[in-house]
């Protein structure tokens, strides 16, 4: 993971390492830290800024998860979880300020999405390579978890 900084980014700052499921555990990084940087430093993360960290987040995303997968032989290895944070935090984004069973709620509909990739998730699993893909189908992911929400709370 320190060999190089994409592996430490990608590897989620180590939380990708969890020998039990550590895209769950990336999630839950995700959930964290935006709950921990957003309550400690309310005028620093603000709705914008955190729209501008997972923009640009993305994109580093892209380049780390390109380089890891290429040095680990695997080009979405288990243990790279950039794109389970940057994905949850897009949909913490858009449900928040809300209260903890409703982030629950976003957890579980993500972890869902991502977990299964019903289509067209597993289309864009399988077609996209590289950095890109393992980033993009993540974002669906959480595109998908945000229209459940859309549609609970239109309901």
């Amino acid at each position: 993971m320190l060999a190089h900084p994409a592996h430490f980014l990608s590897q989620g700052f180590g939380s990708g390492l969890s020998p039990v499921m550590p895209g769950t555990a990336g999630t839950l990084f995700a959930w964290l830290s935006f709950t921990v940087l957003s309550v400690r430093w309310p005028q620093l993360f603000t709705p914008v800024n955190w729209g501008i960290i997972i923009v640009v987040g993305y994109f580093l995303g892209v380049w780390a998860c390109e380089i890891t997968g290429k040095n680990l032989g695997i080009a979405d290895h288990g243990s790279m979880v950039w794109d389970e944070i940057i994905a949850f935090w897009l949909v913490l984004l858009f449900i928040t300020p809300a209260p903890f069973i409703t982030q629950c709620w976003a957890f579980i509909a993500f972890r869902f999405f991502d977990m299964v990739k019903p289509p067209p998730i597993a289309y864009f699993d399988r077609k996209l390579k590289g950095g890109f893909g393992v980033m993009f189908d993540d974002i669906v992911a959480a595109f998908f978890a945000l229209l459940i929400f859309a549609l609970w709370r239109n309901w």
